[in-house]
């Protein structure tokens, strides 16, 4: 098959900074292209025009352009112009691009269009409690209404997207895959103590909860130790720097303990979580994260959040342990407790990977997927 895909991000050091949304598109057209599929991925909003290959795929940057005015509209239109000269080209049977701020809208192409769900503005606007810009939910709502076909990467969000824009379509549920020959346990020293997060610096993956919550591991733990990675943003509420918020937020015995790295390249990240003694991940808002993927592939054991499409990834008790992150001491007791007990951090590691490989292996994800696009050529 020729398939393409539209994507505001991409991990690559030639294009704009990635994040979970990028990491689950780089795997799936990967994994297709290892399997000897033709795959094109257009990566838009970019800061340049260039084109390259990356592990058998083709990438294709779109910049942005610059218009004084419905720049909203005349920059979509310029990104469908570019497609579709290459679904000619290369004869491209089917496309897909995700929900978020409903990229083709106004859009239309001679082939099948999927939408995937990996989390629109609308979707986590609701989950954060937040108000969300009305043009965003009419983007969306457009884009979704000009379909062929609506999958979602869990069936929490799912779910609430169906409800949210009063969809009648059926949606399809296919998780995120993860290739489990890449992201595996990796024989290095760890660092004792040591407590990762890793993600974007933002209120909405529980950051901020994260600092109250390391200043009671550390009351408890004095040879604690927190590393964050990730990118850092401006607060949406109080439009400061997330990162000064949370140093904020630390006590005078926590602020000495933390280590913050901007970003590192996504090959590398592997590297981190092996030499990590427990990875914690206390969002409020995602759909279904590659990081926690990552983590149980790599035989971590994982503290992260319990809310709506936790259960659908993580088994609680069995690869790790599931809290409301505004629970900080309740948390904190489960982070202490790991950094205790070697053997329940192995148990956990071991059992997480098991599940991994069982339920969200590429190879399993891959024929989900290839199947749903044979489906839209009969």
């Amino acid at each position: 098959m020729i398939i393409a895909y539209i994507t505001p991000e991409y991990p690559h050091t030639s294009l704009k900074p990635s994040a979970g949304l990028g990491s689950s598109i780089k795997n799936m057209a990967s994994t297709l292209a290892n399997a000897g599929h033709t795959v094109i991925v257009f990566v838009v909003f970019q800061n340049k025009e260039i084109v390259f290959f990356d592990n058998g795929v083709k990438i294709i940057s779109i910049p942005r352009k610059a218009y004084k005015f419905f720049g909203w509209y005349l920059q979509r239109k310029h990104i469908e112009k570019v497609i579709k000269q290459e679904i000619k080209a290369n004869k491209i049977e089917v496309i897909e691009a995700p929900d978020w701020t409903g990229i083709t809208a106004f859009m239309k192409f001679p082939i099948p269009l999927v939408i995937r769900l990996h989390g629109s503005d609308t979707y986590f606007c609701n989950l954060e409690g937040r108000q969300q810009k009305k043009k965003n939910y009419f983007f969306e709502k457009k884009a979704l209404s000009n379909a062929d076909k609506i999958v979602s990467v869990s069936e929490f969000t799912g779910q609430l997207t169906k409800r949210l824009f009063n969809l009648k379509c059926s949606i399809e549920t296919i998780y995120n895959g993860i290739n489990t020959d890449v992201f595996k346990p990796i024989d290095v020293k760890v660092n004792d103590g040591q407590i990762l997060y890793f993600g974007t610096l933002i209120r909405k993956k529980g950051i901020l909860e994260l600092a109250d919550i390391f200043n009671k591991v550390v009351e408890n733990y004095e040879k604690s130790s927190l590393l964050l990675i990730g990118k850092d943003v401006n607060d949406i509420i109080e439009n400061k720097s997330t990162l000064n918020l949370f140093y904020k937020r630390l006590t005078k015995k926590a602020k000495p303990l933390v280590t913050h790295l901007n970003e590192v390249p996504y090959k590398e990240i592997k590297h981190y979580i092996a030499k990590a003694q427990v990875v914690v991940l206390p969002s409020f808002a995602e759909a279904f994260p590659m990081t926690w993927l990552e983590t149980l592939a790599m035989e971590k054991a994982l503290v992260s959040s319990n809310i709506g499409w936790a259960p659908e990834l993580m088994v609680n008790n069995k690869t790790g342990f599931l809290v409301n992150p505004l629970e900080h001491q309740e948390f904190a007791n489960k982070i202490i407790m790991l950094l205790n007990d070697e053997a329940k951090r192995k148990d956990f590691g071991k059992t997480g990977r098991t599940h991994v490989n069982a339920n969200f292996s590429t190879a399993i994800v891959l024929q989900k997927n290839v199947n749903l696009y044979k489906s839209l050529l009969i």
